[in-house]
């Protein structure tokens, strides 16, 4: 029993897994945060372009 806790106290597999896991996660809010404060910029374009179209 003693070795088998030994074995799974060493074993790092299972935390390269979390830390890819935590990076997805990461990466993921940060596109999402940075894509909706694009959003609004790109709107406000859009209705400028709309604006502009309808005055010809």
């Amino acid at each position: 029993m003693r070795e088998m806790l030994v074995r799974f106290s060493n074993e790092e597999s299972g935390a390269s897994s979390i830390e890819y896991g935590l990076l997805a996660a990461g990466i993921a809010v940060a596109m999402l945060t940075s894509m909706s404060l694009l959003s609004c910029s790109l709107a406000s374009v859009f209705n400028n372009i709309s604006t502009g179209l309808k005055a010809l």
